[in-house]
């Protein structure tokens, strides 16, 4: 058997490894997986080292306090790839723990692919003579990508963004309205407040705001939140206006944006899936004011949003931090 050891550190992340383990597993049916992942790779027959969700932080400022025990799980991580000595290691996104991990490990005779471009295009672009030294190749998810890197010296392969198969623009909307029994004149709002833990304390309560003010300006308002299974409880918990519909599948979560008229999401991939499904949306993100100050000094892109940077101009309004 050939070993691959996958890790993962955030939901989109592990959708992405459970898709790679299995697509792989069609063409190569001697390959065996170890590593850190969440369900879809569980379903994918991955039993991962430890919680995938213990990696799932955002920020400079909210990734200091959990320093410690981040430490203790990259020493763990490196541990468990020197022992198995698998034939590649692949890091999925979430560079800030994986690239350490490729860091500590390349140097040992561990081959690293590298899937996600980090998006140092966008900000500190000097970083990039750091990814070349810690990787042997990249898998990149946007065209524009492979250029910025193949000139630092990193091979880079662009395969493609998995929005365009994950089935969003083939929801039901008929079928979310009967199921949860919502009137065809009454208008439904899609709000993706994020499947980190640190993004739904944020979001949580000014995009119940925001749907509260809208609810007062139509009159009557339905809403749908899709998310993760382990969030479900805390987006309930939130103060809507009216209670949500809070889906936990692909399938609810597609049917919903077939119905909704409009989504507040926040920034993400979650912003690429809306415009495959067709929804219009407004993007909004938050972070702690440290962090937001600090990426300000840092940011040459003039967007945020995906959407926009692959379309070159802001075709997707964007509400950011004070906005």
């Amino acid at each position: 058997m050939t070993l691959l050891y996958l890790v993962a550190g955030e939901a989109s992340g592990d959708v992405l490894g459970g898709r790679l383990m299995a697509a792989l597993r069609a063409r190569r049916a001697d390959l065996a997986f170890a590593g850190i992942g969440g369900s879809r790779m569980a379903e994918q027959g991955l039993v991962s080292l430890f919680p995938m969700e213990e990696l799932s932080l955002m920020g400079l400022a909210e990734v200091l306090p959990r320093l410690r025990g981040l430490a203790r799980r990259l020493a763990e991580a490196e541990a468990d790839v020197l022992a198995r000595r698998p034939a590649a290691l692949v890091t999925i996104d979430a560079p800030s723990f994986t690239l350490r991990l490729a860091a500590r490990v390349r140097p040992k005779g561990v081959r690293v692919i590298h899937y996600v471009a980090p998006q140092v295009w966008a900000w500190r672009q000097g970083r990039v003579r750091r990814i070349a030294r810690r990787i042997d190749r990249l898998l990149a998810l946007l065209p524009f990508e492979p250029p910025f890197f193949e000139a630092a010296g990193i091979p880079t392969s662009f395969v493609g963004h998995p929005v365009l198969e994950s089935g969003a623009d083939r929801g039901n909307a008929a079928r979310f309205r009967t199921t949860h029994g919502i009137a065809p004149e009454t208008r439904l709002l899609a709000v993706m407040p994020g499947s980190r833990g640190g993004e739904l304390a944020r979001h949580l309560p000014v995009f119940a705001r925001a749907a509260a003010l809208l609810r007062d300006r139509l009159g009557t308002l339905a809403l749908a939140v899709p998310t993760l299974p382990r969030l479900a409880e805390a987006v309930r918990a939130a103060p809507w206006p009216v209670a949500p519909i809070v889906t936990a599948d692909e399938t609810g979560k597609h049917d919903a944006w077939a119905a909704a008229a409009a989504a507040l999401a926040k920034s993400g991939t979650t912003s690429l899936e809306l415009a495959v499904a067709g929804v219009p949306q407004v993007v909004a993100y938050r972070v702690n004011p440290i962090t937001a100050a600090i990426v300000r000094r840092l940011v040459t892109v003039p967007h945020a949003s995906l959407v926009n940077l692959l379309a070159g101009e802001e075709v997707v309004p964007e509400r950011l931090q004070e906005q």
